[in-house]
């Protein structure tokens, strides 16, 4: 039985490529799915609002299902999309991309994370990026038969990229730079110093740079700096952006990338034999939100700040160390307290308080030692997780 068993296994092995043989289960599912057949749970994981999209926004959509805008768009997005797309970034981010040809809507961010990876990435192509980062960010890399190549960051540097760290990295098979500030898992921002140094090694280098700016609207002490705004830099920087977090917008799948017309020429390509379009009422919802959605934004982010506050005071005095984030709607803090690996933490706490949290180990090696708490959600349930977690440090906390 176990000869067959493993005949078997090896089979199925050899069925699949060995780039998705590469890639591990994301270390975010597991707990959704442990999390699914629990009841009574306070989630701190889930990496995204707790807002309803703004009823103007969904009402727009609505209104398009019934009036039968229901077919394919354009390739590259609604041309009314891409127009208001192109003024909110000259306006937004001091960058003029042209409607037609340096934008690319896409089914979410995601999506233009992949394309981008396999547009400009050939077989062996390393790609430099923090350690701890977001999940799919190695995954992108692999499935496009690139190379990931990983910078330490740490709570001593704010988790920051440094550009000696990332010079240091650079080989003669080095072919991008993949950012992405404000960071998940770990809320960091990078300051326009930073940034402007990185610019500089990847300007020395002949390096393309893939900036996420997923969170772009959710910083909270300071500006937000667009990479692609730097001095000479836009025609090196594949802009990644999207409507999921400030719009309250993740079930829409809707994001684009903003690129020179070879860049996103190149993208296209596979978006075509891939998605075709993004979804016509989701663009049509992107395109109210961009038209009337600043107020809702504004809201909340003022109500993110309370509950950043909250949670990072909470987690403080608890005596899980955590550094004030600036962005984002994540708190990562240290559980050096516990003699716990981030796993062992984070399942225990589950079992026993039933809060959920993130091992910071999902995202990367240096993200062994944290955990990372989503605080989209409500003020009263952050309060109460605070309250489990205490008695689950005090029982735990080493000696």
């Amino acid at each position: 039985m176990a000869v067959r068993q493993n005949s078997q296994q090896k089979k199925a092995a050899g069925l699949i490529s060995r780039r998705t043989n590469r890639l591990s289960p994301s270390g975010i599912r597991k707990f959704f799915d442990l999390l699914a057949s629990m009841e009574g749970v306070i989630s701190l994981g889930v990496g995204e609002p707790d807002f309803t999209t703004p009823w103007q926004i969904r009402e727009q959509a609505i209104r398009s299902i019934e009036e039968g805008y229901t077919h394919y768009t354009s390739n590259l997005g609604m041309p009314e999309l891409r127009k208001e797309l192109s003024q909110h970034l000259k306006e937004r981010c001091g960058v003029e991309y042209q409607s037609d040809g340096e934008l690319l809507i896409t089914v979410g961010v995601s999506e233009a994370l992949d394309l981008a990876m396999r547009a400009i990435l050939n077989p062996g192509d390393e790609v430099i990026m923090p350690d701890p980062c977001f999940v799919a960010y190695e995954a992108c890399v692999i499935l496009a038969e690139g190379e990931p190549v990983n910078v330490p960051t740490s709570r001593e540097n704010s988790f920051e990229l440094d550009a000696a760290d990332v010079a240091a990295r650079i080989t003669d098979r080095t072919k991008a730079i993949l950012l992405g500030f404000p960071a998940n898992p770990t809320g960091a921002v990078m300051p326009r110093e930073k940034l402007l140094a990185i610019a500089e090694v990847a300007r020395r280098h002949r390096l393309m740079v893939v900036s996420d700016e997923i969170y772009d609207r959710l910083v909270y002490d300071g500006e937000h700096n667009y990479f692609a705004s730097l001095p000479g830099m836009k025609d090196s920087t594949v802009f990644l952006g999207g409507f999921s977090k400030a719009y309250a917008m993740t079930g829409w799948r809707i994001g684009y990338a903003a690129a020179s017309k070879e860049i996103i020429a190149a993208m296209t390509k596979i978006h075509q034999y891939t998605m075709m379009s993004a979804s016509t009422m989701a663009q049509i919802a992107a395109l109210e939100a961009l038209r009337a959605g600043e107020s809702d934004v504004l809201e909340m982010v003022a109500d993110y700040n309370q509950r950043r506050k909250l949670i990072v005071k909470g987690l403080n005095d608890i005596g899980l160390t955590c550094f004030e984030p600036r962005g984002a709607f994540y708190a990562f803090p240290s559980i050096e307290i516990t003699s716990m690996t981030s796993d062992e933490f984070s399942e225990k706490l589950l079992v026993e308080e039933k809060v959920a949290v993130v091992p910071g180990s999902a995202f990367g090696s240096c993200g062994e030692g944290y955990v990372r708490c989503c605080y989209a959600t409500s003020l009263a349930e952050i309060e109460e997780a605070l309250v489990r977690m205490k008695r689950f440090v005090n029982r735990h906390k080493k000696a």
